[in-house]
């Protein structure tokens, strides 16, 4: 089939800054939930997302260098 892409997931930096959007709601909820009933498996998940975060972070400035370069 000529013209026809396989989706794949949106590399543009509005993607990752929308991804870090949802993480950043979550963390809101895990603190919430970990104020009420603080429990350590709820600050092993607050620790995940954290490390999620300085992962989007890099991914995000790499996606900005890359889009100077081609401008």
């Amino acid at each position: 089939m000529s013209g026809f892409s396989s989706p794949s997931r949106d590399e543009s930096p509005a993607q990752t800054v929308r991804t870090i959007g949802r993480l950043a709601q979550m963390l809101v909820e895990l603190r919430d939930e970990y104020a009420e009933r603080p429990r350590e498996d709820t600050m092993s998940q607050i620790e995940q997302r954290l490390d999620e975060l300085v992962e989007l972070r890099a991914e995000l400035k790499a996606k900005l260098e890359h889009e100077r370069e081609e401008m």
